[in-house]
Parts: structure tokens; C-alpha cells; sequence
């Protein structure tokens, strides 16, 4: 299994920017993809997950700015950004569950699948 993100860039505060997840190895369907972000300096923390049935989760610090989408289809999932801030900076890791998970879980713990991450930098 392989997660490949793609997306990250510089912008500036107030910006949007999408970042794209493609699982190649196995399907989507069945289970449950997320994105993750890991700031200098500090620990890695849920950003936001969806099932392979549309059920979304969003931790408080996006929730109205983030959207996660998923392509069962595609086997891809992607991660829509708006009204970014520099605390936004992070690099941003996709993960992947195994199958069975019918729930948009917030534990890294249950992701045993993960991409090689990508950068995010917001300016002020």
C-alpha cells in the first residue's frame, strides 16, 4: 500500500490551497483515509478523516475552513483549504485504515498506512 500527497506550497494568510491523496495498492472503499499535520516543534495532530461512505470529521481548529473529500472511484481522497493561517503551517501527512473502519476516526493509532508528507507554509 502507497499514499501519495501531493498539494503543499507557499502561500499567504487568507489563501486556499488543496492538497490530493492517491492510495494505490488497495481500495478505498471500506474503510477510512485522513490528513494529519505535524508543526515544527510540536506533535502530529488529526486534521481531518472521512469514510468511504462520505461521513466526514474535522478537528475544531478547520472545522469551516477545512472540507475533506473522497473519490472511491479514484481511490483518492483530498483535502480542500481555505482561509488558511500561518498556524496552518504544518506538513500534512495522509493516512489510511485498514479495512472494517466504518467510522471518520480521529487516532492515529488506527492509520496503519501513511504517505511520505508535504509541506504547508502560510505567511503572514
Amino acid at each position: 500500500v502507497q499514499l501519495q500527497a501531493s498539494g503543499g506550497g507557499l502561500v499567504q494568510a487568507g489563501d486556499s490551497l488543496r492538497l490530493s491523496c492517491a492510495a494505490s495498492g488497495r481500495t478505498f472503499s471500506g474503510s477510512a483515509m485522513g490528513w494529519f499535520r505535524q508543526a515544527p516543534g510540536k506533535e502530529r495532530e488529526f486534521v481531518a478523516s472521512i469514510t468511504s461512505s462520505g461521513t466526514s470529521n474535522y478537528a475544531d481548529s478547520v472545522k469551516g475552513r477545512f472540507t475533506i473529500s473522497g473519490d472511491n472511484a479514484k481511490n483518492t481522497v483530498s483535502l480542500q483549504m481555505n482561509m488558511l493561517k500561518p498556524e496552518d503551517t504544518a506538513v500534512y501527512y495522509c493516512a489510511a485504515t485498514g479495512y472494517g473502519i466504518n467510522r471518520p476516526v480521529r487516532a492515529p493509532t488506527l492509520y496503519p498506512y501513511w504517505g511520505q508528507g508535504t509541506l504547508v507554509t502560510v505567511s503572514s
